[in-house]
Parts: structure tokens; sequence; C-alpha cells
């Protein structure tokens, strides 16, 4: 009986987080806007830096590209709770389980990124002469580090919107988890310059998916502590 009851709750835990997805995705269109505006600040940073340097070598093209994603998830993942309003999370509280509603956010956000880190890579490579010889390695790379974006800040906007200057907290909050998560990236970027990859980079995507994992339980554990004030 107990494995049918764990059954019924997973699936109406999964019933929640299907539903709050579907609502910030018909949020996100009511307010496109804002959306179009993260999608310029994207585009216009890129053609910056197209502008800025007549060439640039291999690392500082990795480096340019990954620090762009990092402003980028700020500004588009920093209103997923910021924007609630208190109400709204009252309402939140009587028809979902906390859990459902933290794992809605990080679906919704992780998935966002990913599709503002592929636009990004697209936009990079087309506008600046790109260096990547293993492409299929960059793309699993840029997609796994966009997620591993929306997981970090989507906790953080959580914790920094119970205090007063909440996109302030989040950015200062985020830094000793997005540092080493940046550096990975970047590392993990470099391989993508060889012409021929003889060692498979295992452990640093081992320890990706680790800080991932860690992040998620984080988030699972902890939120619904966080829910009740």
């Amino acid at each position: 009986m107990k494995p049918f009851q764990l059954f019924l709750s997973l699936a109406g835990m999964w019933r929640e987080v299907r539903t709050l997805i579907i609502k910030d995705i018909k949020l996100e269109w009511r307010q496109r806007y804002s959306f179009s505006g993260i999608l310029l600040y994207l585009s216009s940073t890129i053609f910056l830096i197209y502008i800025s340097f007549i060439e640039m070598q291999p690392t500082v093209w990795v480096t340019l590209f990954w620090i762009i994603l990092l402003f980028t998830s700020v500004s588009a993942v920093a209103k997923s709770f910021i924007q609630e309003s208190r109400a709204r999370m009252l309402y939140y509280y009587s028809i979902a389980h906390p859990r459902a509603v933290i794992l809605a956010k990080l679906i919704y956000n992780s998935a966002m990124m990913m599709l503002l880190a592929v636009v990004g890579m697209g936009l990079y490579i087309l506008i600046n002469q790109s260096p990547i010889s293993q492409v299929g390695y960059f793309i699993g790379v840029v997609i796994t580090g966009s997620i591993s974006f929306g997981l970090a800040f989507t906790m953080m906007s959580a914790i920094s919107s119970k205090a007063t200057q909440n996109a302030t907290l989040m950015a200062i909050l985020s830094l000793p988890f997005i540092i080493p998560v940046l550096l990975l990236l970047i590392k993990l970027t470099q391989t993508a310059l060889l012409d021929h990859i003889e060692i498979f980079p295992i452990r640093d995507f081992s320890l990706l998916f680790a800080l991932d994992v860690i992040m998620v339980l984080l988030a699972v554990l902890l939120f619904p502590y966080l829910w009740r004030d």
C-alpha cells in the first residue's frame, strides 16, 4: 500500500508542477516585453563585443561568452520570485505543495536559460568569428551550463525575495556557488577548441553534475522552510 500511496503523491505533485509551469509560460507570454528586453540585452552585448574587439584570442572568446550568459541569466531569472506578489504567494500556499512550486520554477527557469543560451550561442558565433572546433561538444557544454545557471539563480532568487534589496542580494548570494560553475564551464569549453579530444573530461562533467544535484536537493529540502516565512 505504501508504494501505491507514494506513487499517488508523486503523481499529484507532478500535476501541480505541470500546472505551475503552464502558468509561468502564460505569464511570460503576457509580459513578453520583459523577455524581449532580455533578448535585446543579450544581442546588444554581443554586438558591443564585436565592435570592441578587432581580434580575440580563443580563450578570451570563450570567457566572454560565458560572462555574457552569466549576466543574462541574472537578468532573466532574478524576476522568478521577485515578480510574485505576496497575495499570489499566499494563493500558491493554499493550492500547491512548496516543493511543487520550487520544482516548477527550477524546470521553467532552466528551460528558459537553455533557450537564451542557444540564441546567444548562435548570435555569438554568427557575429564573432568562432574558434570552436568541436561544435557538437560545445553545444552540449552550453546546454549543460545554461541549466546550471538556471538552477543556481532560481534558488538564490527564492532566498533574496524575502529581503528588501532582493536583486542585489541575489547577485551576492550567488557568487560562492556560481564562480566554481563558471570556472568549470570555461575549462570544459576550452576543450572544444581542440581539433581532437584525446581524453574526454568526464571528471569535470561529473563535478558540474554533482553541483547541479546539490543545488536541486538544497532547493527541495530548504524551500518549504523558506516558504513558511
